[in-house]
Order: C-alpha cells, then structure tokens, then sequence
C-alpha cells in the first residue's frame, strides 16, 4: 500500500488593513518537505541500522524532522529499537510494529517494503539528511510567524512580552531545537555518569567554573550551566567589588568570555574599578599628591592591556527590562558564546508587564523567574547582584549587621528561585567605636545561606578597602 501525502494546510484570505493595500488571494501550498530524502534516510536506517541509526542520533535527528507523518512514526521507533540494544532487521520490525498497534501509522508492509528496497546511495545520507533538516527549519519559520502573526493581530497588551518571545523561537530554530526541549531521562542519566567520571579523574571542568575565592569554590563546585547565584547585601557591604573579582578572575584569569549588566554603575566605572583593582593601584593616592613609581605604571599598563584583550562585555543601560536584558543575552550568546553572566543588582531592573504595575512584589519575582530561566536556556551560570533590606541593622548583640536569607528585600521568589545564595556583610561597618572599627578593618564574610548542590556555612574573606577588592580567608593578622 502506497503512502500517501498528508494534506497541505490552508492559509486564509488576508484583508487589506489600509486604504491601497493589495489583499491576498486564497492560498492553498503545502508546507516545504523532501520527501525523497526521507525515504532515502529511512532506507539506509533500515538497510545498515548499526551505520546509520548511530549518524542520525549524532546529528540531533528527531521524529519532527520528518514531514510525512509515517515517515515520524517510524523513525521515533527505530530510535527506540536501536537505544534499546533490539536487533533492527525488516520481518520481526514488522512484527514488533504490529504488537504496538503502529503498522497502519506507518502505511503497512507494503510501504515498509517499499523503503527498504529503495536502495539509496550510502554516500548521500549526510546530505540528504541535511536537506531534511533544512525543510524543518523552513515549516518551523512558517510555523512560528503565523502564530506570531495571529497573536499580533489579537492586539495584546504585552507587546514587549510577545517580542520577547517571537525572538526567543527564532533563535531556537537558529540554535536547531526549541528551548523548552527536555532532554530524556537517558541523557541525564549519561550526563550525570560523564560528570562523576570526570570528578573520579579530577578533571577541574567538570566542578563547574571557578570563582576565584577557593573556598567557595570547594564548597559549590563551582558556578554551573543553568544556576543563577544571588550575592545579596546591605548597601556599602562591597557586593559590586565581589562580583568584579568574580568577573576579573573568569574572564582575564581562565580566558572566558562573559557579560555584565551593570544597572548602576557606567562601564567607565566599572572598567576604571577593574583595571586599578587587578593592578593593586588604589586610585585615592592621586588625591593625596602621589606618584605613580615604575613599578605603579608597569602593572596599571599590563592590566590595563589583560583587560583590553578580555572577552568580556558590558551594558550599563539604566533600569534595564528582563525582556531586553534576556534579548541582549541570547544575541551575545550567539554571537561570542559567552560563557557567564553577571547582574548589578537585581531591584534597579523593570518588568513591564500589566500584572507587575501595581504590586513591586509581583515584579521582582517575575524578575527573578526570567533570570533563572534565561540560565537555563543559554546553559550559562548568572551571578545577580540583590538588595537586602533593613533587617540587619535591626539585630542586637553578636547579630547585628549579620544578614539572613529572609532579609532578601521585596519578595521571597528571589530565594526561592536561587540556586546559591550568598549572604555578604563586614563587621567594621557595624562598628561603635574606632577602636573596635580598626580591630575589625579588612575582614568581611560570604554567608552561604543556600546551596541546592553542596554545603552551606561562612566562608571567611578579606577586604582591601582602598582596592575595592576581597580576597580569600580572613585577614593576616587574624590567622595568625
């Protein structure tokens, strides 16, 4: 039995929106398809299964590829034989195909007959499967303008939202899967097993990409694909400098490229920052008449140029949106792969939607959740700088100024949707008096309130004031 054509879909008449415009006339065209090279994959799958069953699996080849609805079905079940180690050969594939109800879905023996005996050529599957491929990718443009040609036309309040998604699926088809894909249970199951091997090897990659500050490091494993790592402080606590050492550290000691948001602070600032902290130069000697020596000049030179020849980049677009911010992201994704991201500081963002108008709360966790998200699309860690409120301030005795997690200003999403969450805060700016002030000069600490991947506790750090810079462990004269 022979296999026929599904039939095309319609598209409607279109009427003139404006005095002059032409209206379309009806039209009735099938979607872009290769028939012939399905057949032909198929064929060359059914022939030399161990061959081309594996290149197919390699090259990402999914039942949605194929247009013929028969062809899906079929593909989808070989798939399932070859993963499930079952021997592919024509007779008990027809067998097997009846015990599951699917011979009438993919056109009988006759058609299965048909495929086998249509003997391509070997040589051509590679290209016969990108035309395959290449047909998708035209159905699935079709396919996603006319659905955003129909939610244009509804008129919808949230034409920054629909932007912002229109330019997510584009992208998608562009990267050869849509976002929301889940992988199977198998290749979470292989990527969990790579990476335990990998740990047993000790192979650093696979902790994850290290954040300068050891303990940390060994404490997270690193900062993953998909976590979103909030570092949340008082105002004046150094939250900006962490993020920069973080920032200094990935992409002029490890080489990779990442991207800042800075909310706040200009790009100038944020480079002047960068390139005297790495050069161990504090800027406030000029004001008090000093002179850079040789030594002074040669590292402000050599940081200066480490800083040049970095991958990294930043937006200082003040009050930037989540739909823009997430937009400029899968661009510089796709454009330098970029490896991170790092926002100063999560409550100076907007979201403009109609639900966020009138309730703050409601904005920040809408917020949080595109932050979180977005790290799970581009398969990247983000480092989101948080606000905490006036809570610390409030405590009496040893615990004043220690912050905690329900200090997180405005909504509980923040917590929720963290990964990590980091508590920063330095006793001396607690400090009642001089003496005390001094006694506590340079010791600050990261309180780990939350890992879902690890431990949590303190972890001990040093701030260099007129650096703006931390360091690992607590100051000199205290571990002695």
């Amino acid at each position: 039995m022979a296999v026929e054509t599904p039939a095309p879909p319609s598209f409607p008449k279109t009427a003139s929106l404006q005095q002059g415009a032409t209206a379309v006339d009806d039209v009735t065209r099938a979607l872009p398809h290769a028939l012939g090279p399905e057949k032909s994959l198929l064929s060359s799958m059914l022939q030399e299964p161990q061959e081309y069953i594996g290149v197919a699996i390699e090259e990402k080849l999914t039942p949605e590829h194929f247009y013929l609805p028969a062809h899906s079905t079929l593909f989808g079940f070989l798939i399932d034989l070859f993963e499930g180690g079952h021997e592919v050969e024509l007779v008990s594939l027809i067998q097997r195909l009846i015990d599951r109800g699917l011979l009438d879905r993919v056109g009988g023996p006759a058609a299965l007959t048909d495929l086998y005996t249509y003997a391509p050529s070997p040589g051509h599957f590679r290209h016969h499967l990108q035309h395959v491929k290449d047909k998708y990718v035209l159905r699935s443009i079709i396919q996603n303008s006319n659905e955003a040609i129909a939610q244009a036309y509804d008129a919808p309040d949230e034409v920054a939202s629909l932007l912002d998604t229109v330019e997510a699926k584009i992208l998608a088809i562009r990267e050869g899967a849509e976002t929301n894909k889940s992988p199977t249970i198998k290749q979470s199951v292989e990527e969990v097993l790579e990476q335990f091997q990998s740990l047993l090897a000790g192979e650093r990659g696979a902790q994850g990409i290290t954040t300068g500050f050891e303990e940390l490091d060994r404490m997270s494993s690193g900062l993953k694909p998909g976590e979103m790592f909030v570092v949340a402080a008082r105002p004046s606590m150094g939250k900006t400098s962490l993020m920069m050492n973080i920032v200094e550290h990935i992409c002029m000691d490890l080489g990779k490229p990442g991207m800042v948001f800075s909310c706040e602070m200009s790009a100038f600032q944020l480079v002047q920052r960068l390139v005297f902290s790495r050069a161990k130069f504090a800027m406030s000697q000029l004001s008090r008449g000093y002179t850079p020596n040789k030594g002074d000049l040669q590292r402000i030179q050599r940081a200066a140029l480490e800083t040049t020849q970095s991958k990294l980049f930043i937006d200082d677009t003040a009050g930037i949106s989540i739909n823009e911010l997430r937009a400029k992201a899968r661009r510089k994704k796709r454009d330098e792969d970029i490896q991170f991201i790092a926002i100063d500081y999560l409550q100076l963002m907007k979201s403009r939607t109609k639900q966020a108008e009138n309730s703050r709360e409601r904005e920040i966790a809408e917020i949080s959740a595109g932050i979180k998200g977005l790290a799970k699309e581009l398969k990247l860690p983000i480092v989101i700088l948080a606000q905490l409120n006036r809570g610390p301030e409030s405590r009496t005795g040893k615990s004043l100024g220690v912050p905690r997690m329900s200090d997180l200003r405005e909504s509980g999403a923040i917590e929720q949707d963290a990964d990590m969450v980091g508590l920063l805060y330095r006793t001396a700016y607690y400090a009642e008096d001089a003496e005390e002030k001094e006694a506590e000069a340079g010791k600050a600490e990261l309180v780990l309130a939350k890992n879902r991947n690890g431990e949590t506790g303190h972890i001990p750090l040093t701030f260099i004031a007129e650096l703006m810079r931390f360091e690992s462990g607590a100051p000199a004269r205290e571990a002695e």
